[in-house]
């Protein structure tokens, strides 16, 4: 499996750690794929927003350019 470094912030990262202190994940690591993963099916449910269609990024995936803002 492949490693990715990301740097996150400080709010994310303590709500990862509190779901792990929860019991909702086993570990950071597995806290991060499957949030990760539930984001990009998310992501490909809904389709690019109106103005990724304007900035030509429509189908592509790419984010560069949005706000460092994330849901799940």
């Amino acid at each position: 499996m492949p490693t990715v470094e990301v740097n996150i912030p400080d709010q994310i990262e303590m709500q990862i750690a509190q779901l792990v202190e929860q019991g909702e994940f086993v570990s950071r690591e597995e806290a991060i794929e499957q949030l990760l993963s539930s984001g990009i099916r998310a992501y490909k449910t809904s389709g690019p927003s109106d103005d990724e269609e304007e900035f030509g990024l429509e189908g592509e995936g790419d984010m560069m350019g949005h706000e460092d803002e994330y849901v799940f």
